[in-house]
C-alpha cells in the first residue's frame, strides 16, 4: 500500500454504487458454507444409524470437508487473483450446489467420505473469494470492517439457519434432505451474482504454478492426516511417513515462493506482525472451538433426548451472539483497541468453554444456553476484527491470497479441532466398559459411536438396553469435558498471545502504526 492510499481520507475514496447489494450476494455465499458445515453436526446421529460408519469413518466425515478445503484454499485464492473472483466465485457455487446433491444420496460411508471430500473441492473456491471482492469493492476502511462484519454475521447466521432449518428437515424427510438446502441458495446466488458483483482480479499475475498448487495440496493433506492418525490411534511407520511427505513439501512449497517471480503465496506477508498475529488467533480459536461444536449436537440429541429442531434451537444463542458482536466489533475495536477486542474475545470464549468442564447428562439449559452465548459474542468479536487487520495488511491485487490464508486457519484450525479434540471424546468414550451381560455384537456396536450404542439399545431388552446406554452416555459426556477443558486452555493462552502481537494495531486507515 503506497503512502498516498494511507493519506487518503474517506470522503475521497472511490465508492462502488452497487457495493451493499453485491455484498448480499457475497454474504449468500457465506450463508451456504455455514449452513452445510452446521447442519452435518445435527445429522450426525441419523447417518450413523444410516449408514452404520465406524468410529474413525464418522470423524472422516466430519473433517474430511476441511481437510480439503484447508489444502485447495491458498490455490484457489491465488487462481481467483487470476482469471478473476467472480468468476471463480460462481463457478464454485454451482460446482457446491451439484455436489450436495451427491452428499444427499450416498449410501455408504466410503461415498460419504468422498462426496465431502468433492463438496470441500467447491467450497475452496467460495471462501477466499468472498473476502477478497469486499476488499475491492469497499475502499472506505471504515465501510469495509462494516462488511467483513455483515460477512462474518452472515456466517453466523448460517451457524443459525443450519440447525434450525435441519432440525426440522431431519424430522420430516431422511437426513439427505439437509444438504438439499444448498440449492435454491446457491440458484439465487449465480442468477443475482451475475448482474450484481463486479469482477476484479491482479491486473499483472503472472502464471499460476502447478507445481506449487501440487505441493500445498499434499503437504496441507499429509499433515493434517499424520495428526489425525496419531490423535485416534498413535504413532506408525505409515503416519510418521505422511508427516515426513506433508513437511517435506510445506517446506520446499515455501522455499519455492521466495524463488518464483509470481508466487503462488507471497511469503513476505507474514512479515506483517499484524497479518501473522491474526491469523494464529483465527487458527488456534477454531481449533479450540470446533471439536467441541462437533459434538455438542450429539450431546443434545443423543445424551438429553432432544429432538433434532429443538437442538439447533438450543445452539441459536451461539449464533445470536456473534452476529451482534460481528456487527460492532469493528466501531469498538476503533474505540477501545484492536487487541483489546481480539484478546478480550478469545478469554471470553476460553472461559465459556472452561465452564462447561461441568457438564453432566443432568446439566439445565440456563447453563448451556449462557456458555453458548459468551462464546458466540467473543468469537464474533474475535473473527471479525481478525478478518478486518488480514484485509487491510495486503494491497487489494493480494486479496485472494491473503484472504486464502485467512480462510485456511480457519478450515485447519477446524480439521485439527475435530481430529485432536474430537478424537479426545472418542477416546475416553471408547474405554468405557459394557455391563455384564450384554451381546459381544451389541457391546461392539455401542463401543463405535455413541450412535452406535443408541441403536444397539434399541434391540435389546430394556434391563440390558438402559444400563449399556447409561455407560455410553457418561463416557461420552466425561470425553465432552476433558475436550471442553483442553479447548479452554488453548482458547485462554491464543488470547494472552494476541495481547502481545497485536499491541500497536490500528484499523483506522487499515495500517498498522508503530
Amino acid at each position: 500500500m503506497t503512502s498516498t492510499e494511507r493519506r487518503i481520507r474517506p470522503a475521497e475514496v472511490e465508492r462502488h454504487p452497487g457495493r451493499w447489494l453485491a455484498l448480499a450476494v457475497l454474504a449468500l455465499a457465506v450463508l451456504l458454507v455455514a449452513v452445510d458445515a452446521t447442519v452435518l453436526g445435527l445429522a450426525t446421529p441419523y447417518i450413523s444409524e444410516d449408514l452404520k460408519p465406524s468410529g474413525n469413518q464418522l470423524l472422516w466425515i466430519g473433517d474430511v470437508y476441511s481437510f480439503v478445503i484447508a489444502g485447495l484454499l491458498v490455490s484457489m485464492g491465488s487462481l481467483g487473483d487470476r482469471i478473476g473472483r467472480k468468476k471463480l466465485l460462481l463457478t464454485g457455487a454451482v460446482a457446491f450446489g451439484a455436489v450436495s446433491v451427491l452428499n444427499s444420496y450416498a449410501t455408504t460411508p466410503e461415498l460419504m467420505i468422498l462426496a465431502r471430500a468433492l463438496l470441500g473441492v467447491a467450497g475452496a473456491t467460495l471462501m477466499p473469494s468472498t473476502l477478497a471482492l469486499i476488499r475491492n469493492i469497499f475502499h472506505d476502511p471504515r465501510e469495509r470492517s462494516i462488511a467483513v462484519g455483515v460477512w462474518g454475521a452472515m456466517a453466523s447466521a448460517g451457524a443459525a439457519v443450519g440447525p434450525v432449518v435441519g432440525g426440522f428437515l431431519l424430522e420430516h424427510f431422511w437426513w439427505g434432505s439437509v444438504f438439499l438446502i444448498n440449492l435454491p441458495v446457491m440458484a439465487v446466488l449465480v442468477v443475482v451474482g451475475v448482474k450484481m458483483i463486479p469482477e476484479s482480479k491482479n491486473p499483472a499475475p503472472g502464471p499460476w504454478d502447478l507445481i506449487s498448487v501440487a505441493l500445498s495440496l499434499i503437504g496441507m493433506i499429509a499433515v493434517v492426516y499424520a495428526v489425525k492418525e496419531v490423535a485416534a490411534h498413535g504413532l506408525s511407520w505409515g503416519v510418521a511417513a505422511s508427516a515426513v511427505i506433508g513437511v517435506a513439501a510445506l517446506t520446499w512449497f515455501v522455499r519455492r515462493q521466495f524463488t518464483l517471480p509470481a508466487p503462488l503465496l507471497d511469503m513476505r506477508l507474514f512479515r506483517n506482525r499484524g497479518f501473522s498475529a491474526a491469523v494464529l488467533a483465527d487458527l488456534l480459536t477454531i481449533l479450540g472451538l470446533s471439536g467441541l461444536v462437533f459434538f455438542l449436537s450429539q450431546f443434545l440429541q443423543l445424551v438429553q433426548g432432544r429432538q433434532p429442531f429443538e437442538a439447533g434451537l438450543a445452539e441459536l444463542p451461539a449464533a445470536v451472539g456473534a452476529v451482534a458482536a460481528g456487527l460492532i466489533a469493528g466501531t469498538v475495536a476503533r474505540r477501545y483497541s484492536v487487541r483489546a477486542v481480539v484478546a478480550g474475545g478469545l478469554a471470553a470464549v476460553g472461559l465459556a468453554l472452561a465452564a462447561l468442564t461441568v457438564l453432566s447428562q443432568s446439566t439445565g439449559y440456563p447453563l448451556l444456553g449462557a456458555a453458548l452465548l459468551v462464546v458466540g459474542v467473543g468469537a464474533g468479536f474475535s473473527f471479525t476484527v481478525t478478518a478486518d487487520v488480514i484485509l487491510s495488511s495486503v494491497p487489494k491485487e493480494q486479496a485472494g491470497s491473503a484472504s486464502a490464508v485467512s480462510e485456511t486457519a480457519y478450515e485447519l484450525g477446524a480439521a485439527l479441532g475435530i481430529a485432536l479434540l474430537g478424537s479426545i471424546v472418542t477416546g475416553v468414550y471408547q474405554n468405557f466398559t459394557a455391563p455384564a451381560g450384554t451381546p459381544a455384537d451389541a457391546a461392539a456396536a455401542a463401543h463405535d459411536s455413541l450412535g452406535g450404542a443408541v441403536e444397539a439399545g434399541a434391540g435389546l431388552p430394556a434391563h440390558t438396553a438402559e444400563p449399556l446406554l447409561s455407560a455410553a452416555q457418561e463416557a461420552f459426556v466425561d470425553g465432552l469435558r476433558l475436550a471442553a477443558g483442553v479447548g479452554a486452555v488453548v482458547l485462554l493462552a491464543t488470547a494472552v498471545a494476541a495481547w502481545f502481537l497485536l499491541k500497536g494495531q490500528k484499523l483506522e486507515d487499515g495500517v498498522e502504526h508503530p
